[in-house]
């Protein structure tokens, strides 16, 4: 398995601070946000990594990261991503880098407690499909919001304005090799964008949509509160650090 770290966007919440850099090579606590996605994918088992950027941005990655293995991957390698259109199409950006492999795709603002070793393990064992984590928040209208019946996800609906739940849609997700296929027949969502959201509700149509909570704290970094609170937490837990 692959990883995949989105890691596109202006970071427009985060100005003025992203003027001059991307969001995902600001420090958190100690060290780049980038730092925590490779990690975390790092301490699931998984060694060869892509991280999908804007073009400009990519030299700055390469700057900061090196060639990846200080970090404990055994290779990094870049794909860029022009413009914003989504996630489903920053995902596709990196076809011919997985190569008909299942994927673990995570969104480079994501900073987790834990591990995902356990996850990753139990997405293994399934024949095919995808697995995504969910977890309980105060703000479920920010993110892709599960609904659950009968033990099973029926459907992720994408910021909605009345949530039928609290359980939130975290930007940890993983996928078999027909994942690509999926975003290719997409087409934009109310935003203009193709969405990650219907990329899981293909493999729900299809009853092929696993899920289980996150353990842990998690922390979405989109704006400067939210910034200042994952580098609370970082500093109080040593999360996820390699």
């Amino acid at each position: 398995m692959k990883g995949i770290i989105l890691a596109g966007g202006l970071g427009t919440r985060l100005r003025p601070m992203t003027l001059t850099t991307n969001k995902h090579l600001l420090r958190v606590h100690d060290r780049p946000m980038i730092h925590f996605p490779i990690a975390c994918l790092v301490n699931a088992g998984i060694r060869e990594s892509l991280i999908v950027t804007s073009p400009k941005h990519i030299p700055d990655f390469r700057r900061a990261l090196g060639d990846g293995r200080d970090l404990g991957l055994s290779t990094l390698d870049f794909a860029s991503q022009e413009g914003e259109h989504g996630v489903a199409h920053a995902l596709l950006q990196a076809e011919s880098y997985a190569a008909a492999q299942r994927v673990c795709v995570i969104l480079g603002d994501n900073i987790i407690e834990k591990n995902i070793r356990d996850p990753a393990q139990r997405f293994n064992a399934q024949k095919s499909g995808a697995r995504i984590l969910l977890k309980e928040t105060d703000e479920p209208e920010r993110f892709g919001v599960a609904r659950i019946e009968g033990g099973r996800v029926v459907e992720v609906v994408e910021k909605p304005p009345r949530p039928s739940s609290r359980l939130a849609v975290t930007g940890i997700y993983f996928y078999d090799e027909s994942v690509f296929e999926i975003c290719r027949k997409l087409t934009p969502g109310i935003r203009g964008e193709l969405e990650i959201s219907d990329v899981n509700n293909a493999y729900a149509r299809r009853g092929d949509l696993e899920w289980e909570m996150l353990e842990g704290w998690w922390a979405d970094v989109g704006t400067p509160e939210s910034l200042e609170r994952a580098a609370r937490l970082v500093a109080s837990s040593g999360a996820n650090h390699p």
